[in-house]
């Protein structure tokens, strides 16, 4: 196994951890509890954050950007839907 496949699976368990600790810290019980959980997703966000720039710079995440003209279609697509709710 690759060093990207290896560090994709890890950005991928800091991604689920992340929703876990988010969801940790909007259903806590107490305030100490609640301080617990976000700590810990502001630690993973960290981490994650940390990964994706050293995969970028290493080339092995690579984002493409989309020009404004396509975003603006897709959204004026959905418009009537957005409308509609």
């Amino acid at each position: 196994m690759d060093n990207k496949t290896i560090l994709e699976g890890i950005l991928w368990d800091l991604k689920c951890l992340a929703d876990l600790f988010l969801h940790g810290s909007i259903e806590s019980g107490t305030p100490a509890l609640h301080k617990k959980f976000k700590d810990g997703l502001n630690d993973i966000l960290t981490l994650q954050n940390e990964l994706y720039t050293l995969m970028s710079e290493e080339g092995m995440y690579a984002v493409t950007n989309v020009a404004e003209t396509k975003i603006t279609k897709t959204k004026s697509k959905f418009e009537p839907t957005l409308d509609e709710a």
